[in-house]
């Protein structure tokens, strides 16, 4: 409020937004466009360094497919045009995520993660992360088509700090940091007690995390907003467990360990808190058009 006259006068939105400095409405948690930067940086550092991508053309397919079908789905279920930021980050991802020779499963994999977050929800939300879910289909269904990407950073650390940097920089801005940190310690602590059981070296068995694949995981997935929980606690306990069922699975000799993982926990996690809610709260009526989970402060992968 500004007082003129002994009369107070309300600011404009607009013209408190401009009292913000550029670089940070640019780092806000309202810009949406700061994970699809992030990960598309990803793609070319590890492309340019490492030949990260099976190739351009495969992205480009995943890409589009993710982003076409889900303006399709928008309009055909809730009757808006979608912002195709959550869109991109899916198609890249399946991009980045996927191995194999043909081009059939890119496109059908951004096809399953896009159409499952329109079909597969409970009282109006998300239960899965539409391109974790999508990518441990294909492995668990099809793995004679499908690997994961396991390409590592090499022994050049400087990707591997720029791309934390930037990461832990957005996620800290759209109030997700903590997520991020549980998980890495969780990580590392059930790392340390993996190398005690099978007798293995601590530094091979937390190496992993350091790998292109696990940036995406740990700053993207487990993080989506749209995804968990509503609690800072009940994120970090979720978070947690997901690490504690990726050492389960590695334990089992599971290569696609964080995957599965996320896709066994999540659901669960989001089901509970739904259910819960439920009991508390009675479902608002349907209204075509409108999605109940439509704001969020960052794009699904």
């Amino acid at each position: 409020m500004i007082r003129a006259n002994g009369a107070d006068t309300p600011v404009s939105a607009n013209n408190s937004k401009s009292r913000i400095p550029a670089i940070s409405r640019f780092f806000s948690a309202e810009n949406r466009y700061l994970p699809p930067l992030l990960i598309t940086l990803i793609l070319v550092a590890g492309q340019a360094k490492f030949g990260l991508l099976e190739s351009f053309s495969r992205t480009a397919l995943a890409i589009a497919t993710s982003m076409i079908l889900d303006l399709v789905l928008a309009r055909l279920m809730i009757r808006r045009w979608p912002n195709l930021a959550s869109a991109y980050i899916t198609g890249i991802s399946v991009g980045i995520l996927v191995r194999s020779p043909a081009f059939w499963p890119y496109a059908l994999c951004s096809a399953l993660a896009i159409t499952s977050k329109y079909v597969i929800r409970w009282r109006g939300r998300h239960l899965f992360n539409p391109s974790n879910f999508a990518i441990s289909a294909m492995l668990l269904l099809i793995p004679e088509y499908v690997a994961a990407l396991s390409i590592q950073w090499g022994n050049d650390i400087w990707p591997l700090v720029i791309v934390w940097v930037l990461g832990a920089l957005i996620v800290w801005r759209v109030r997700r940091i903590h997520i991020t940190l549980t998980y890495v310690l969780s990580f590392v602590v059930f790392s340390a007690l993996r190398s005690v059981i099978v007798g293995d070296s601590f530094l091979a068995e937390v190496a992993p995390i350091t790998g292109p694949m696990y940036q995406l995981f740990i700053f993207f997935m487990i993080t989506d907003p749209r995804t968990t929980v509503k609690s800072m606690r009940g994120q970090c306990l979720v978070a947690f467990l997901v690490a504690a069922m990726e050492m389960i699975l590695r334990l089992a000799s599971n290569v696609n360990a964080p995957f599965y993982a996320l896709s066994i926990v999540g659901p669960i996690a989001m089901a509970i808190e739904i259910w819960r809610t439920s009991k508390r709260r009675p479902e608002a009526p349907f209204r075509p058009g409108i999605r109940k989970d439509s704001v969020t402060h960052a794009p699904a992968l």
